[in-house]
């Protein structure tokens, strides 16, 4: 009887033992799916922010331009309304990295590309054109380079 009571005894706890045991591992499972969710989620989201601010700068040069060499023009116009349109693809691509991101450095990395592009229409020559462009792109390879370690 004693054998018996021992067996079952011994059936129980290898029973929770092992419950116990899966849960964590299910556990760990999860968070580490978590986890690649979220890292992929970065991935696509700071991967956009720099596509939508590379084409906005793109625009905002082109529209310097066309105001310089024929204001008021069709063409003046529709680069500035194109700009518009690049500027709110881009302000959609970084509200959607200030979401994923938990990175202070690189979330003010990404806001100040974002504002540096966002000003560079305001040159006053092609010089200060010049580097305000250089300055948005060097703003956002900063940020690609602080936001890269999350994602690695």
């Amino acid at each position: 009887m004693e054998t018996a009571v021992i067996a079952v005894i011994g059936t129980l706890l290898g029973s929770m033992v092992t419950h116990v045991l899966q849960g964590r591992t299910s556990d760990r499972a999860s968070e580490f799916s978590r986890a690649e969710r979220l890292r992929q989620e970065r991935i696509s989201a700071y991967s956009a922010f720099a596509g939508a601010l590379v084409d906005y700068r793109r625009g905002q040069n082109d529209r310097w331009y066309r105001a310089r060499e024929s204001p008021g023009t069709a063409a003046a116009e529709d680069s500035r309304i194109d700009s518009y349109r690049l500027r709110s693809g881009a302000h959609q691509a970084l509200i959607r990295v200030q979401l994923v991101c938990d990175d202070a450095q690189a979330l003010a990395l990404a806001v100040s590309a974002f504002d540096v592009t966002n000003c560079m229409h305001e040159a006053v020559d092609e010089e200060d054109r010049s580097q305000r462009s250089e300055l948005a792109r060097e703003t956002l390879s900063e940020f690609i380079g602080a936001a890269a370690p999350g994602v690695r």
